[in-house]
C-alpha cells in the first residue's frame, strides 16, 4: 500500500508540474458537472412549483365552472335551423346552490364541496378606502384550499345557515387596514355593508395569478363571507324581476325574426348562474375521472341538457405541465451529460499523449523495480486527480449558476445533495473509465524499449 501512495505523490507532482495542460484537460469535466448541477436544479425547482401549485389548486379537486353565453344565441354554437330552435326552447337555471346540494347528498365519492361567489369592490376601514375583492363560500373552501386560520375562527353553523354579516380577511388585507389593532371583532365596510372580521387567513408565501382560471384566488387580498351572506346581502343572480325578462324576450324575438331575414342579431351578455364557482373534492386520486363523468351527467341533466358549463380538474392539468416539464429537464440533462462524455474523451487523449511524452521515465521506473500495477496507478490517479479536481470546481460553478438563474431569471432552482452526489460520483467515474487505458497501455510498455524511444 505504501508504494501505491508512492505513485500516487508521482501522478500529483505530474500535474502540478503541467498545471496548464491540467487545467485545460480538466475543463470539460468543470462545465459537464456545472451543467448537469443546473439543469437539476432548474428541474427540482419546476417540480416544487408545480407540487406547491397543486396544493394550492388542492389535493383531488374538481372545478365547476359556468359558461357564460350571450342571450341571443341560446345554444352557444350560433347553429340555425331545427336543431338551433330546439335547444333556445330549453331553459337552465346555470348554476345554483340547488346544484351543489344535489352534488353533495347524492354522489357519494364527493368528500367535500364549496360553492363560490365572487364580488370586486371598495373596502372601508378607518378612513381608508382601497379595491378588494370578496368571495361567498361555505366552511369546506378553506379544507378545500388548505387555507389555515392564523387569528379567530372559521364560520360556525348558525353564521353559515343565517347568512350573518361575519367575515375572514386573508393577510394582506390585515397588513392593510389593521397594523396597529388586532383585527378580530372590527367591522369594516365592504360596499355598503358592514362586516364582522371573525378570522385571518395565514400568509401565503406565493402567488398564481396564472392559475385562477383553475379555481385558484389571491387568498391573501380576498375577504370571506358565508355564502348565504353573499346571497342575502350583496348579489343573487338568480332573482330576476320582470325588467330583465321582458328584456330578454325582446331580445330573443329579435334575434329570432333576424335569423330568418338574415340580419344582424343583438346580443346581450349576461351572467344568469347564481354560482361563479362550484369545487368539489373526491376522497381518493383514482375517483376523480368516473366522478368528473357522473358530475357532468348529472349537471347537464339538471340543466335541460343545457350545456352552460365546463368541468376543470386543476391537478391532472398541473400534472400534464409537470409531465412536459420532466421532458424538457431529461433532454437538457441529457445535453449536459454528453459534456462530461466529452470531458472523459479529453481526459482519455490527453493521457495517451502523455503516456507517448513520458515512455523513458516509464522504462526508467520499470528498469529500477517498479512494477506494471504501479505504471497502472500512476497514470490513473492522474486521470482521477483531474477529473475529480474538476469534478468539485464544477460543483462549486453548477451552485453559482443555479442561484444565478435564480436571482436574475427568476426561475426557481434547487440544489440537492443528491444532484451534487450524482454529478460528483460521475465525474469520478469518468476519470477511472476513460484513464484506465492509457494507464494499462503505459504498464505494457517492453522496459528496453521504453529506455531506447527517442
Amino acid at each position: 500500500m505504501k508504494r501505491y501512495f508512492h505513485d500516487i505523490i508521482i501522478a500529483v507532482e505530474s500535474i502540478l508540474t503541467n498545471k496548464l495542460k491540467s487545467v485545460l484537460t480538466a475543463l470539460g469535466i468543470i462545465f459537464g458537472v456545472a451543467a448537469v448541477i443546473s439543469m437539476l436544479a432548474i428541474g427540482k425547482g419546476a417540480q416544487q412549483e408545480i407540487m406547491e401549485q397543486i396544493k394550492m389548486v388542492g389535493v383531488n379537486n374538481i372545478v365547476i365552472n359556468p359558461i357564460i353565453r350571450a342571450e341571443s344565441n341560446a345554444n352557444g354554437n350560433g347553429e340555425g335551423g331545427e336543431e338551433g330552435e330546439k335547444q333556445q326552447s330549453k331553459f337552465s337555471r346555470g348554476l345554483t346552490i340547488l346544484d351543489v346540494e344535489a352534488i353533495d347528498q347524492i354522489i357519494p365519492s364527493v368528500n367535500r364541496i364549496s360553492p363560490e361567489i365572487a364580488q370586486n369592490s371598495y373596502v372601508l376601514y378607518g378612513g381608508k378606502r382601497l379595491p378588494a375583492k370578496m368571495i361567498g363560500v361555505s366552511n369546506d373552501y378553506f379544507e378545500l384550499y388548505n387555507l389555515r386560520i392564523i387569528k379567530g375562527s372559521y364560520f360556525n353553523n348558525y353564521q353559515g345557515e343565517h347568512g350573518i354579516q361575519v367575515c375572514i380577511i386573508g393577510a394582506n388585507i390585515e397588513t392593510k387596514f389593521f397594523r396597529t389593532v388586532d383585527p378580530i371583532n372590527q367591522y369594516l365596510k365592504f360596499g355598503n355593508v358592514w362586516l364582522k372580521v371573525i378570522g385571518v387567513l395565514e400568509k401565503g408565501d406565493f402567488s398564481l395569478t396564472a392559475f385562477e382560471n383553475t379555481g385558484v384566488n389571491v387568498y391573501n387580498d380576498n375577504i370571506y363571507i358565508p355564502v348565504k351572506t353573499m346571497l342575502m346581502r350583496f348579489q343573487n343572480r338568480a332573482l330576476v324581476n320582470s325588467k330583465t325578462i321582458n328584456t330578454a324576450n325582446r331580445i330573443s324575438q329579435y334575434s329570432s325574426w333576424a335569423a330568418r331575414s338574415g340580419m344582424p342579431q343583438l346580443s346581450a351578455e349576461s351572467n344568469y348562474n347564481q354560482l361563479d364557482r362550484i369545487i368539489a373534492q373526491v376522497q381518493e386520486t383514482e375517483q376523480i375521472v368516473p366522478t368528473t363523468e357522473v358530475l357532468s351527467r348529472m349537471i347537464q341533466r339538471r340543466h335541460s341538457e343545457v350545456k352552460d358549463f365546463e368541468i376543470i380538474v386543476p391537478e391532472l392539468l398541473l400534472k400534464q405541465q409537470q409531465r412536459t416539464k420532466d421532458i424538457f429537464n431529461i433532454v437538457l440533462g441529457a445535453i449536459a451529460s454528453i459534456s462530461l462524455v466529452v470531458g472523459g474523451i479529453g481526459i482519455m487523449n490527453i493521457m495517451f499523449a502523455s503516456v507517448m511524452e513520458r515512455i523513458k521515465e516509464i522504462g526508467t521506473r520499470m528498469a529500477i523495480g517498479a512494477k506494471k500495477m504501479d505504471i497502472v496507478v500512476q497514470f490513473l490517479s492522474e486521470a482521477i486527480l483531474i477529473s475529480v479536481t474538476g469534478g468539485f470546481i464544477g460543483v462549486v460553478l453548477g451552485i453559482l449558476i443555479s442561484k444565478l438563474i435564480d436571482q436574475i431569471a427568476g426561475i426557481l432552482t434547487i440544489v440537492t445533495p443528491f444532484s451534487v452526489f450524482i454529478a460528483f460520483g460521475v465525474s469520478a467515474a469518468v476519470g477511472v473509465i476513460f484513464g484506465y487505458s492509457p494507464a494499462k497501455r503505459a504498464a505494457e510498455k517492453d522496459p528496453i524499449e521504453s529506455l531506447r524511444y527517442e
